[in-house]
């Protein structure tokens, strides 16, 4: 009975604007689209002071959303990674090969027409989970210990490796598989300059603010007081650039309901793959069922902060690649309160409990429950 108490208010444990944030960023969405209508020159006016290829006042957007999100990390949890050297290899080829693998996969299967959709799922397959996984791991009773390093494993590799894997996917790769092109020019060093300003930057605040006051006021104050009132405000940035983005959009909106819904299915169709694939991997390799919920809901999401900031940096505030981004969080908040409900329901057909321990059971078996009826 405990653990259906546990499924069943997940939607009622999420805070307010965590609970609505498709109502938000649609919001957003429309509020932009009225803007351009009254002011068709919005655009120029934002381009008139630029840092790097975005306009500032965009850019400040991009770089705030970011900034309480990598405060959340905590970057001293990588001291723990040999401990459970084979938990953490596993995430690494979860997140770093398999999922940008099976993103590119499935945007060239759905979207083969269209180029800078598919782009831009491109980069958010590249981009991996390092803030909601935090909550949706809690709702699914994984371990937060295995969650926080995780996401400081991942946040380190952003920083080396998206520029790269960015320019193979995007630039190489599709010349390999006979794709033309030539209409589509990026170099290795404009995704990185993105990745540096947009991530790099505000991770080191992020990092210098987490260390600065946990020196000075605590840990304890830190994760109940500081973060509690820091958090909320990556939404405020998240949706003041959604509505500048939109407000450059332009006619091209009209095409917005088919387009959000082409983006829309290879997005579902990947994290369904990506958590079940992890979970029943992580399940097979013996781990417990707190660091199956962590590594699978890690595997899982994507940081689309950084993939609407790449995107934005690399193609433009008004380009299909943004666009994609932006319906991102649109299906990634629904689909995984989906798939905390799976997950704790796996919980109880494949991970029986024996006092506080959770043992694992062979595929196939039935709980005990079951088998004595």
């Amino acid at each position: 009975m405990s653990s259906l108490t546990a499924s069943d208010n997940i939607v009622k444990k999420l805070s307010l604007i965590d609970r609505f944030l498709p109502v938000w960023i649609f919001a957003a969405m429309g509020l932009g689209i009225g803007l351009g209508r009254a002011f068709p020159d919005l655009g120029s006016r934002l381009d008139t002071v630029k840092l790097d290829t975005v306009s500032l006042p965009i850019a400040l957007g991009l770089l705030w959303m970011m900034y309480p999100v990598l405060a959340k990390v905590r970057y001293g949890e990588l001291g723990g990674l040999r401990a459970r050297g084979k938990l953490f290899t596993t995430s690494l080829v979860l997140n770093w090969v398999v999922g940008p693998l099976l993103m590119f996969a499935l945007a060239w299967l759905f979207l083969p027409d269209l180029p800078h959709y598919r782009n831009g799922l491109v980069l958010i397959g590249l981009a991996r989970c390092i803030a909601m996984v935090l909550i949706w791991n809690m709702l699914a009773c994984g371990s937060n210990e295995v969650a926080a390093v995780l996401v400081a494993l991942n946040s380190v590799f952003q920083i080396l490796f998206y520029s790269v894997l960015g320019w193979l996917f995007l630039a190489v790769i599709p010349g390999w598989l006979g794709a033309d092109v030539a209409a589509f020019d990026v170099s290795m060093w404009s995704i990185a300059r993105s990745v540096l300003i947009f991530l790099g930057v505000p991770l080191v605040a992020g990092a210098l603010t987490r260390v600065g006051l946990t020196r000075l006021k605590g840990e304890a104050w830190y994760e109940q007081r500081f973060l509690p009132r820091l958090g909320p405000t990556a939404l405020l940035g998240l949706l003041y650039t959604i509505v500048l983005m939109f407000a450059m959009q332009g006619e091209k909106l009209t095409r917005l309901p088919l387009d959000v819904l082409r983006i829309s299915l290879p997005l579902l169709v990947y994290f369904v793959l990506m958590f079940s694939g992890a979970f029943f991997l992580s399940r097979k390799l013996g781990f417990s069922y707190e660091e199956t919920a962590s590594l699978s809901f890690t595997a899982a999401g994507n940081n689309f902060e950084l993939a609407i900031a790449v995107a934005v940096g690399v193609f433009g505030m008004s380009s299909g690649e943004a666009l994609a981004g932006v319906v991102g969080p649109l299906i990634e908040v629904p689909a995984l309160i989906a798939l905390v409900y799976l997950s704790l329901w796996l919980r109880r057909r494949l991970f029986p409990t024996a006092g506080n321990a959770v043992l694992p059971r062979r595929f196939g078996e039935r709980p005990p429950e079951e088998s004595s009826r």
